[in-house]
C-alpha cells in the first residue's frame, strides 16, 4: 500500500504525518488528477466524447451535439455534486468539501451551461431542444428532494412520503443510464436533423441498448466505493445490497450483455469498422475495470469507468487518421 492508515497522534485528534512510498510532488499530481477525474468538467469532457463516437458510429454529419451533451452533463453533474456535498463527505472528501466551499460559484455555472446547451438546442430544432431537457428533469426526480415535502404537505396523503430516484433500488441506476442513451444516441441525430430511418432502426436501436447497458455498469462500478456513505444514507445499490463480490459478477454479465449487443451491431453491417473497433476498445477497458473494481483505490475507482471512453476516443481519432 502507498500509505499507511491515518491514526490520531494528538489529544485533539491531529492526525500524525504517516509514511509514503510516493513523493510530495507525485502525491499531489495525483490527487490533482483524481480531484479533476471527481468533477463535473472531466464528466463533460466524456459526455462530449461519447457523443462524437456515437455521430462516427451513427453516419449522420457533424453537428454542435458533442458540444451541447457535454454542457448539459456539466450542469447535471455540478448540481448534484452540490446538493450531495454533504452525504459525499465521507467517500469522496475532496470533492465535497469543493462543492460546499463553492455551491453558489458552482451553481451559477451550471445554469449559465445548461442555458448555453438550450440555445445551442433552440438553433437546432424542436428535437434537439426536446432531448437537452430530459437530463434536467431526470436529476430533478433523481437527486431532488422536493417530491417527499410534497406528500408531506398534501393532508390527503397522511404521512406518505415520495422517496428520491436516487434511493430507489436499481431503478436510480437505470434511470441515469436511459438518460444517457437518450442524450448520447439521440443527440446526434436530432442536431443534425437527421431521422432514426436514415441511420436505420436496427443500429439505433442496437445503439441505444448498448450505450444505456454501458451506463448502468458505469453508474454502479463507482458505487463499490460509496458502500458505506451509501449503506449510512439509505441510498440501495447493488453493492449495498448484494455485496461488492456479488455485484462485480453481476456486472460482468451486464458487460457480456453489451458485447452480445456489440457483436449484433456488426452483424448488421451499417457501422464503420473504426467505429466498431473503438467501441470494442472502449468495452474492455470496461470489463478490467469490473473485474478489478475490489481492488481499485476509491479516487481511481470513481473515474475508471469513464475513462474507457477516452481510449475509444483515442481508437477511434487514431483509425480515423
Amino acid at each position: 500500500m502507498a500509505n499507511e492508515p491515518t491514526r490520531p497522534s494528538t489529544p485533539d485528534g491531529t492526525a500524525e504525518q504517516h509514511r509514503s512510498q510516493t513523493t510530495p510532488r507525485e502525491a499531489s499530481g495525483i490527487r490533482q488528477a483524481a480531484a479533476f477525474a471527481a468533477g463535473a468538467p472531466f464528466t463533460a469532457v466524456v459526455a462530449a466524447l461519447e457523443v462524437a463516437i456515437a455521430t462516427v458510429a451513427l453516419g449522420v454529419s457533424w453537428s454542435t451535439a458533442p458540444v451541447a451533451v457535454g454542457l448539459v452533463a456539466f450542469a447535471v453533474y455540478a448540481a448534484d455534486h452540490v446538493a450531495d456535498a454533504g452525504t459525499d463527505a465521507g467517500s469522496i472528501p475532496s470533492r465535497a468539501r469543493f462543492a460546499l466551499r463553492y455551491s453558489d460559484q458552482l451553481m451559477t455555472a451550471a445554469a449559465v451551461s445548461y442555458a448555453l446547451a438550450v440555445a445551442l438546442a433552440v438553433t437546432a430544432g424542436p428535437a434537439a431542444l426536446g432531448l437537452v431537457l430530459v437530463p434536467g428533469a431526470v436529476w430533478v426526480g433523481y437527486a431532488a428532494d422536493w417530491l417527499p415535502a410534497v406528500g408531506g404537505r398534501d393532508t390527503r396523503l397522511g404521512r406518505i412520503t415520495l422517496p428520491r430516484l436516487k434511493e430507489v433500488f436499481l431503478l436510480n441506476s437505470a434511470a441515469v443510464a436511459l438518460a444517457w442513451a437518450v442524450a448520447v444516441v439521440g443527440a446526434p441525430l436530432a442536431f443534425a436533423g437527421t431521422g432514426i430511418e436514415s441511420a436505420g432502426r436496427p443500429t439505433v436501436a442496437l445503439l441505444f441498448a448498448y450505450v444505456a447497458v454501458r451506463s448502468f455498469v458505469d453508474v454502479e462500478v463507482p458505487n463499490v466505493r460509496d458502500v458505506a456513505a451509501d449503506a449510512a444514507h439509505g441510498v440501495a445499490t447493488l453493492p449495498v445490497v448484494y455485496g461488492v463480490a456479488r455485484t462485480r459478477r453481476a456486472l460482468l454479465g451486464v458487460d457480456a450483455v453489451a458485447a452480445g449487443l456489440l457483436v449484433t451491431v456488426a452483424a448488421v453491417g451499417t457501422v464503420s469498422t473504426p467505429a466498431l473497433v473503438a467501441l470494442g476498445a472502449g468495452l474492455a477497458v470496461s470489463l478490467v475495470v469490473t473485474a478489478a473494481s475490489h481492488r481499485l483505490d476509491g479516487g481511481i475507482l470513481g473515474a475508471a469507468p469513464d475513462c474507457s471512453y477516452l481510449v475509444a476516443a483515442g481508437v477511434l481519432l487514431a483509425l480515423a487518421g
